[in-house]
């Protein structure tokens, strides 16, 4: 996943082991300024590492890695970067104002903390002890501490698991302003839907391996590219035959359709079925084209 664009941060022919085990083989991996860059991959694919290795938490047994023009654990590179993952440990004692007023302190210019409580909605529960809060309190608090030091370079690992669905929509509009001010992110997350609505690029990680890159669109219309639903009454092992179509199977009196050539498709539908109803065309979805990326590397 290389470009002509200046990178944030990168892999280069990155080679990771434990032990007998390779976690990453040979990935390469580029994150651009002003943009989400989405690594998605089932459990085990080498998503964690390959975080740990651009925040200088392990080290690369092979390759290079390159955090805002120099090495992760450089002070001058820490203080441009933040951090937000699946899980943190952190005093339940403090109220959440002060936690906000510590992680400040450790950075040389950062945001306003007004301005840091508003952005992950925490206005209100600045006064409230950590413990206090609930689990999707706690991941905004999370959320804020990762923002608070106004990162050139933001890791979000699974950022929104807890939330409902108004905190994620909030969420989701704040790290569209960071993208928009120039701000890199690396975004891992299991809901796919949020890898499409957030991310400008995409990497598929597979058993220590990117199987698939490039923008949202290009993994999206790879292979199949649109669904067909009608009710029908031409047999599916018919359809499936026609040129252009992945796949066709029946579920009582509906028929549905994988194909890259929908309109070749649907015009032959209705001149084979004059009767035909209830015609739906729709794109393939990212969850769709994930689900088979992840099953053909498999």
């Amino acid at each position: 996943m290389q470009s002509n664009v200046p990178t944030a941060a990168s892999l280069t022919d990155v080679v990771k082991r434990y032990g007998a085990n390779t976690a990453l083989d040979h990935v390469s991996l580029d994150i651009e300024p002003g943009k989400v860059t989405a690594l998605l991959g089932p459990n085990g694919a080498g998503k964690t590492t390959a975080i740990s290795l651009l925040l200088g938490l392990a080290a690369a047994d092979a390759g290079r890695v390159e955090v805002l023009g120099g090495t992760p654990h450089a002070l001058a590179v820490r203080r441009r970067v933040g951090v937000m993952l699946q899980s943190a440990a952190l005093p339940d004692t403090l109220r959440v104002g002060e936690l906000l007023r510590l992680v400040c302190a450790y950075y040389p210019q950062p945001r306003p903390l007004g301005e840091v409580a508003a952005l992950a909605g925490l206005g209100t529960l600045l006064r409230t002890p950590y413990a206090r809060l609930s689990g999707g309190q706690q991941r905004r608090v999370q959320f804020a501490l990762a923002i608070c030091g106004n990162p050139q370079l933001l890791f979000l690992d699974e950022p929104t698991t807890g939330l409902d669905l108004e905190a994620r929509e909030a969420l989701w509009q704040v790290v569209r302003e960071l993208t928009a001010g120039g701000c890199a992110i690396l975004l891992t997350t299991h809901y796919l839907e949020e890898a499409e609505a957030l991310a400008q690029r995409v990497a598929v990680l597979v058993r220590g391996r990117i199987v698939s890159a490039g923008t949202v669109d290009e993994i999206r219309g790879g292979g199949v590219q649109r669904r067909i639903h009608c009710v029908s009454t031409l047999a599916a092992e018919e359809v499936r035959a026609w040129s252009g179509v992945t796949a066709a199977t029946r579920a009582d009196r509906r028929l549905e359709i994988e194909t890259a050539a929908a309109e070749h498709v649907v015009r032959r539908l209705l001149a084979a079925d004059p009767a035909l109803s209830e015609l739906e065309v729709r794109r393939t979805g990212l969850a769709e084209a994930f689900v088979r990326i992840t099953r053909e590397a498999a």
